[in-house]
């Protein structure tokens, strides 16, 4: 499907970041984000491209959108008042969770606090068993009396989550149509719809949690909706979910729990497309915005997906692409604990007032102000004017350097490897830790601050190249634009695997995938634009962790089956380092992926650039305990087989890049800046 423009814009902590694709290429550009409604910082990209990209908004034929609502909603407990609506014996699943201890020698540990509160909890009589026969007989009497106690709850939303509603949904169906009867006029999540798997604690928790972002969401994209239409996008608009692909509005709307991680999957999207562009496959990738750093691994090509992601301090099942968040961003504020020791972090400075050097009000000293003191970053590269550099001097002595006994220069270094150890255990958490060997990848850095780190991080880990994309600083709002239309479902079917007919899990694909095919080809995508995924959740009998297995080709037999198995084996020992063929498997969930394809821009640059390149200034910068002088590269002036050596500073648009003494960078044809130290 051919676009003739398409704007992606992802709204991050500090800023909003906006590509617009269209017949003269991409265009990229950066505006403030508006924390208390985000919408409006949307709208504000849409006018700066229309005055600095030369975007027509009628002209715009896809409009795909990144966005932390949901994510903040849950990490700030900023949900609607949401009612529980549970089997009986089971109302309170949400708060028992798993026995597992936020920290296992902390007696004083608490839980997370629960998204719904216990006098909101309401429990129905009636059971189903394992295989979705009825046990106890669903009792509509004691559930229209649920459905008065919860119309005098006032409530926004209810959520259902009903036994073993993954094998019948029939009880759930049936309560929401008891909710509606008695005139509860409020949102509903069915658990069978939501996440219909097998772990009841998982299963109730992200109903609940979808069911108290709903009305969130729904108030947030209803704004948004109608204020592109009122700017004169024709474009429907598409959300990025956690698992790395788009989705509509009204799916996204019905489903707020899958765009938990909507942000950080789509800058792994884009640094994935674009390190597989460059010819590298196997890459760790590292998005440092204004107060974060997302980290995550792509291997063959493809961001790893997984179903045992957490946010904050809730574990959240649904598909989500693996990523790892620390608090350590560009406006992360350095500090000096009881202990005498320098932090940085999680606390950041955001967009209001951000940085001190952003001179907007900021009076604590942040990464991006160590950056500015050592000379690493233009003072005037964010806003117009120049930045005050002595009141961020001033504010480093006060706050670090006098407390630690240093120089003004040594706290901000000391501030700057202080944040690159943290993100330095952050991409070990990704690879090291899960088996994988950082020499073995290469490093895509992006967001804001990412490539003015990503070389002394690489050094660090024995990583062999840093890729800085073109497109480093917005490269979130670039996932986007190459990222499918993506909706998945998985349903679990707990049963030996020597028991599942080929025929009868043929039927359970197909009904999983005419859905999805009928709203592909709604949403205007034709027969040879759609693509259907199949894979199973397996383990051996026993286990409480599964592994997914691709299931090969459209017709499943006997033999199929059987080479599954022995997928799982292989995967099996590839996972755990070990396997066992004589142990009975069980399958646990069926899961479908239905793609409409999308074709990615083109990201080749023209050589228009200078091969020989020439400093456009030279900056004092500290690099290697060392003040020297540091010639400074106009990026859009290096042209492709630019090489230059560190120390250097490379300077963009929309983000800079370090280059450290005795590392060099060459420009590659896709104008990515790939740095070997």
């Amino acid at each position: 499907m051919e676009m003739d423009t398409r704007v992606g814009v992802d709204v991050g902590g500090t800023f909003t970041d906006v590509v617009v694709a269209d017949a003269d290429g991409l265009s990229m550009l950066k505006v403030p984000s508006t924390p208390d409604a985000p919408d409006e910082g949307v709208l504000d990209g849409l006018d700066a491209a229309g005055e600095q990209a030369d975007l027509d908004p009628t002209a715009t034929d896809f409009f795909a959108h990144g966005t932390t609502v949901a994510t903040n909603a849950l990490l700030e407990r900023q949900w609607a008042e949401t009612a529980l609506v549970t089997t009986e014996g089971f109302r309170d699943t949400v708060e028992i969770g798993r026995q597992t201890r936020p920290d296992l020698y902390d007696l004083h540990a608490e839980k997370p606090t629960p998204v719904v509160d216990r006098d909101r909890r309401f429990e129905v009589p009636g059971r189903l068993d394992r295989r979705g026969d009825i046990v106890e007989p669903f009792d509509e009497d004691a559930a229209r009396a649920v459905a008065d106690a919860v119309a005098d709850a006032d409530v926004e939303s209810v959520a259902i989550t009903f036994l073993f509603a993954f094998e019948d949904d029939t009880h759930e169906r049936r309560m929401r149509e008891i909710l509606r009867e008695a005139g509860v006029d409020c949102e509903t999540s069915l658990s069978s719809e939501v996440l219909p798997e097998i772990r009841e604690y998982e299963r109730t928790l992200a109903t609940a949690i979808n069911a108290a972002l709903k009305p969130v969401m729904n108030r947030y994209l209803g704004r948004l909706e109608e204020g592109i239409a009122d700017a004169g996008v024709p474009a429907p608009l598409r959300v990025m979910q956690s698992n790395g692909g788009i989705a509509s509005a009204s799916v996204t709307r019905e489903r707020p729990v899958n765009t938990l991680l909507s942000g950080p999957a789509a800058g792994v999207r884009g640094a994935a497309h674009v390190a597989g562009e460059a010819g590298f496959d196997d890459v760790l990738t590292m998005d440092m915005g204004g107060t974060s750093c997302d980290v995550s691994l792509v291997r063959d090509g493809d961001p790893v997906v997984s179903t045992e992601g957490s946010v904050g301090d809730y574990p959240v099942t649904v598909p989500m692409v693996d990523v790892h968040t620390i608090g350590a961003g560009g406006g992360s504020i350095a500090w000096v604990d009881e202990g005498g020791s320098l932090r940085v972090g999680p606390r950041s400075a955001g967009a209001d007032p951000g940085p001190i050097c952003y001179g907007r009000g900021g009076t604590e000293p942040t990464v991006t102000d160590a950056h500015l003191l050592l000379g690493r970053i233009d003072p005037g590269a964010f806003f117009e004017g120049s930045a005050d550099e002595a009141t961020v001097r001033q504010a480093v002595r006060d706050s670090i350097a006098e407390p630690l006994e240093m120089s003004v220069e040594a706290a901000a270094q000391g501030i700057l490897d202080v944040a690159n150890a943290n993100m330095e255990r952050a991409l070990r958490v990704v690879s090291v830790e899960r088996g994988h060997d950082p020499r073995a990848f290469s490093l895509v850095a992006y967001g804001g601050a990412g490539p003015l780190h990503a070389a002394e991080l690489a050094a660090e880990l024995d990583v062999p190249r840093v890729v800085v994309p073109r497109s480093a600083g917005v490269l979130s709002a670039l996932g986007l634009l190459i990222s499918d239309v993506v909706y998945e479902e998985g349903v679990s079917a707990v049963r030996p695997w020597t028991a599942v007919d080929p025929a009868d899990l043929q039927l359970r694909f197909e009904r999983l995938e005419r859905e999805r095919r009928e709203r592909l080809e709604g949403e205007g995508y034709p027969a040879e634009r759609r693509r259907f995924e199949r894979a199973v959740d397996l383990r051996y009998r026993g286990q409480s962790f599964d592994l997914r297995v691709p299931v090969p080709g459209d017709e499943l037999d006997g033999d199929a089956l059987d080479a599954i198995a022995e997928r799982f084996h292989e995967r099996h020992e590839r996972r755990y380092g070990h396997a066992s063929p004589d142990e009975p498997i069980e399958l646990v969930t069926i899961r479908s992926r239905a793609r409409g394809l999308v074709d990615p821009p083109d990201l080749s640059m023209d050589c228009g650039g200078e091969t020989d390149p020439v400093p456009r200034t030279t900056r004092k910068t500290v690099m290697d305990d060392e003040r020297r002088a540091t010639p400074v590269y106009d990026r859009a002036a290096l042209g492709v087989g630019a090489t230059l050596d560190g120390p250097a500073v490379v300077e963009g648009v929309e983000s800079t890049a370090v280059v450290p003494p005795g590392a060099t960078a060459t420009v590659d044809d896709l104008g990515n800046v790939v740095i070997e130290p």
